[in-house]
């Protein structure tokens, strides 16, 4: 049977498919149960968050729950030939850093990295609530890759602990010669940026990038807030590769 992959509204988170009859987690459920009010021979789609599109039908439905068979599926939908990834330190407001990871999201975002600098005024974050957020995202822009969102660590700590394979480039406010982005960034490569906190980085943590391999870079002639930088630069980056 031939099914064709049409962007529906019915569209639900599931990490662990691993049958062609499946459940679906207890929030999806109530969603589909309570909030849409699904009932049996309805048909929905189920995004993996690791490149899988399933097409399904439910054929059991409860006042909480409800179950679904696999009828088809697709995988690495959506699949890019090229990956972001952004290591940023999280704002002063955390509203505006969850915002950040909404919209990047929504752009295709491969991975968030948070950053602790010198100058960083928050702290802490809540990963969790990062994750949720990144999930709505993915449901919202019909994407089915979920971005890897790594806990808050230390500038140092992160830069000596990547392996990443591609091009690195560490955005500041600093006077100096500094190419754009716009004309760096290669298609169909692999791009690492480094955004600073709203006091930007330190002179000694831009040494300690470029020691690194990271190349010094602007993002506009403006002076913009951290989370404007990001997406600024994942905007870029997407526009490189079309």
């Amino acid at each position: 049977m031939h099914i064709k992959f049409d962007l529906i509204v019915k569209l639900f988170y599931c990490p662990d498919i691993n049958s062609d009859q499946y459940r679906l987690p207890d929030e999806e459920a109530r969603h589909a149960v309570q909030v849409l009010r699904l009932n049996v021979g309805d048909m929905v789609q189920l995004i993996d968050g690791k490149g899988g599109l399933y097409q399904a039908e439910l054929f059991e439905v409860g006042k909480k729950w409800c179950s679904v068979q696999i009828l088809s599926k697709k995988e690495q939908y959506g699949k890019r030939n090229f990956s972001v990834h952004l290591a940023v330190a999280p704002t002063k407001h955390t509203d505006r850093f969850e915002w950040f990871i909404e919209k990047a999201t929504e752009l295709g975002i491969e991975q968030i990295s948070p950053i602790l600098c010198d100058f960083s005024e928050r702290k802490q974050l809540k990963s969790e609530r990062s994750r949720a957020i990144a999930i709505s995202a993915i449901k919202q822009s019909y994407k089915a890759y979920l971005p890897d969102i790594s806990e808050l660590m230390p500038l140092s700590t992160f830069l000596q602990k990547s392996n990443f394979q591609g091009q690195k480039f560490i955005a500041h406010c600093y006077e100096g010669e500094k190419p754009h982005l716009k004309n760096l960034c290669q298609k169909a490569e692999n791009v690492l940026v480094l955004i600073g906190p709203e006091g930007d980085f330190s002179h000694k943590e831009i040494e300690l990038a470029k020691r690194f391999g990271f190349l010094e870079i602007s993002l506009s002639p403006a002076r913009l807030r951290t989370e404007t930088a990001a997406l600024a630069a994942c905007h870029i980056i997407n526009l490189a590769n079309e």
